[in-house]
């Protein structure tokens, strides 16, 4: 999930895309460089007033800046500017996660209310031709290059918005922008609480599923046993239940969140998507969306496209005729493997091809002992701790809250919040969200983990899933990359980075997850203690390593969704038709006909037509990661590097150039290829 914020599309996207939480005014519970949020309960009301709270002291230094009179200069003008941009986004962040993780409904229509309203301000904002004219008269000549950086990088964000616009093609930009956030919280909360059962009546079905899904999901009273569309009991079915039928009937019930209203609601999304970039001078929404980012153009997004439809396919080729040879095995009538059968089958082979059966590692990885052990390996390799706040305020119990500070000088370096395990109303997904933007010597960075991840209840040890627990280092990528970039002098910087190098950092921690030395650390086995078996890890890792041509094909398909919507004229039978069409072009599975997908497909709001991110920057951390010691990935020194080169400089630079310093040279695919065309030699 990106941290990116552009001023353009509203300056605080943040508030709806990157779903966060923040600080309130000055007068609640201060941290060494300003407040936290959770001093006491929330109530709406309250709710509301800390979010009016910071729309009063964003005007106020809005107001501060304007009324300079004389030259303008950095300290009079961006400095003000600066922290405007703190309170605005505070006021977004605390909006977005109340939407996204409140337990009370009323805080959850609230927020919503809220964020309709903060997205108006910042987007009269971003219209301003006053505070850009303040900010374009700046002489930043004596400033540092990162200084310069940041005001060259927010007045293009200004003109990306419309602000050199006439009156009247201001006026509409607003009335657009305005509308496409309502739409776009609108599209979220409908996934969001959107919950489809499956009603399981024989327990036949019910058969391969692990001991502990079968224990914590106990039979009613006329012996029947309900399932949801969230991910964890998704996940196991798909993976392990013999039942063909459930596993369909388990599988249209995730893609069928929000249908049908969702589709409705993504035409007109698309629509004012598509008018606001013709509007500012572009042919479609992609070109427009690509202007500040690392790709640039609409072109080279298409380009990168078909470069990875090449080189993935004769690798998915292979690794689809292993699933399907393993399908007919044990039906030889099988012509095609069916999408949701996909997991299973990929469960079998892993078993019979590579002798890894996903419930020899779960014992493994009960969930404390997972979160516990991805702390002490980001602990030893960024050089920080983690320290338990006790008694911290929260919005739900099962919330866990740790104070970050730095290993060698105990300087506090920020807060985060990890909020893991699902509940009713909460967001279904896994991401990274930030919680208060870091500014040097004024105010601590905080992040929060919102997941969906087994446990959480009395008497369940949350076993995890191999996958899961590379899920928990993606996220927790982003909230390092989220702590080490808020140490610098201007909040703003959070905003120059561009949104197609946000998921780099986070996809190279993953790779710790295939370490057996890492693994060593902390997955022990609950009866003896002892760490989890090196042969089991490298019999994980060349299961993992295969279908990873199949994997990127699949990505391909949201990329070339999110792509092509917003690269044409929208229409509503595209829209229905677009999710399936790609899944022929991309994918070898037989698709379900009744299925629904784009309707819960959200990352059309956060991405638009950037899910292009994904693959752009697995890219780049294959790079990254070749440049660490595969013998001991917990070796402190090239971590470092990256932590100073590439984390701590984030926005103070073009992302093309935190790239290069840290590898010396331009971006390759060569490390991504070799990554994607591992060979999967079958266990010994």
């Amino acid at each position: 999930m990106s941290f990116s914020r552009s001023l353009a599309r509203t300056f605080v996207l943040a508030a709806i895309f990157a779903v966060a939480l923040t600080a309130a005014a000055p007068a609640h519970a201060q941290t060494p460089y300003g407040p936290h949020l959770w001093d006491t309960p929330l109530t709406p009301d309250i709710f509301q007033k800390r979010i009016d709270d910071q729309l009063a002291l964003a005007q106020k230094s809005f107001d501060q800046m304007l009324a300079v009179t004389g030259p303008r200069t950095v300290q009079n003008t961006l400095a003000p500017f600066d922290e405007a941009t703190l309170h605005l986004d505070a006021a977004g962040m605390q909006a977005g996660a109340m939407q996204n993780v409140s337990p009370d409904a009323k805080i959850r229509d609230r927020a919503q209310q809220m964020i309709q309203k903060i997205s108006n301000i910042a987007t009269a904002v971003s219209l301003n031709p006053k505070i850009y004219n303040a900010l374009a008269a700046i002489n930043a000549a004596d400033s540092d290059a990162a200084t310069k950086y940041y005001l060259r990088r927010t007045l293009l964000e200004f003109r990306l918005a419309g602000v050199d616009k006439d009156d009247a093609t201001r006026a509409r930009v607003q009335s657009l922008s305005d509308e496409i956030t309502k739409i776009s919280t609108d599209i979220q909360r409908n996934v969001q609480e959107s919950q489809i059962k499956v009603v399981v009546k024989s327990p036949a079905e019910l058969d391969g599923m692990p001991a502990d899904f079968l224990k914590s999901h106990p039979p009613a009273a006329d012996g029947s046993v309900t399932l949801t569309s969230d991910n964890p009991d998704v996940t196991p079915v798909l993976k392990f239940a013999k039942s063909a039928d459930l596993r369909r009937r388990i599988y249209l019930a995730y893609d069928d969140r929000a249908y049908p209203k969702n589709i409705a609601l993504f035409v007109d999304l698309l629509k004012r998507r598509d008018e606001l970039a013709q509007t500012l001078g572009y042919k479609h929404w992609s070109d427009f969306n690509a202007a500040d980012k690392m790709a640039l153009t609409s072109a080279n997004i298409g380009q990168f496209i078909d470069q990875l439809d090449t080189a993935s396919k004769p690798v998915a080729d292979r690794e689809y005729q292993m699933v399907l040879a393993t399908a007919r095995k044990s039906d030889p009538s099988i012509s095609q493997v069916s999408a949701s059968d996909r997991d299973f089958y990929y469960e079998q082979l892993r078993r019979t091809e590579f002798n890894f059966d996903s419930e020899q590692a779960r014992p493994y990885f009960p969930y404390d002992s997972v979160q516990q052990g991805i702390l002490d390996v980001a602990s030893k390799l960024f050089s920080i701790r983690f320290e338990p706040v006790k008694n911290a305020v929260v919005w739900d119990p099962s919330v866990s809250t740790f104070d970050v500070y730095g290993a060698t000088n105990n300087k506090q370096l920020g807060r985060i919040y990890l909020d893991m395990h699902p509940r009713p109303g909460k967001n279904q997904w896994f991401s990274s969200n930030p919680l208060l933007d870091g500014k040097k010597g004024t105010q601590l960075p905080e992040a929060m983990l919102i997941c969906n991840f087994p446990g959480g209840k009395p008497g369940d040890p949350g076993l995890m899933e191999y996958a899961d627990v590379t899920t928990f280092f993606h996220e927790f990528g982003h909230l390092m990359h989220w702590i080490f970039q808020g140490q610098r002098e201007w909040v703003g910087f959070s905003g120059n980075l561009e949104s197609d190098f946000v998921e780099a950092p986070s996809q190279m921690l993953e790779e710790w997850m295939h370490d057996p030395k890492v693994l060593a650390t902390f997955a022990k086995d609950p009866k003896t203690g002892e760490a989890i078996p090196a042969a089991l890890v490298e019999r994980a890792n060349r299961a993992d390593a295969f279908g990873r041509g199949l994997w990127v094909r699949g990505q391909l398909v949201y990329t070339n969704v999110s792509f092509d919507l917003h690269n044409s004229a929208p229409d509503r039978a595209k829209i229905e038709s677009e999710m399936s069409e790609n899944k022929k072009r991309f994918l070898p599975w037989a698709q379900l006909p009744d299925d629904h997908q784009i309707a819960a497909f959200d990352h059309l709001v956060g991405y638009s037509s950037a899910y292009y991110t994904y693959l752009w920057d697995k890219v780049i951390a294959e790079d990254f990661f070749s440049q660490f010691d595969r013998g001991n990935l917990l070796a402190p020194e090239v971590a470092l590097r990256y932590r100073q080169t590439v984390l701590e400089q984030t926005g103070g630079m073009p992302a093309n150039d935190l790239v290069t310093n840290f590898l010396g040279r331009k971006q390759s695919t060569d490390a991504f290829v070799k990554w994607m065309s591992q060979e999967f030699a079958p266990a010994q």
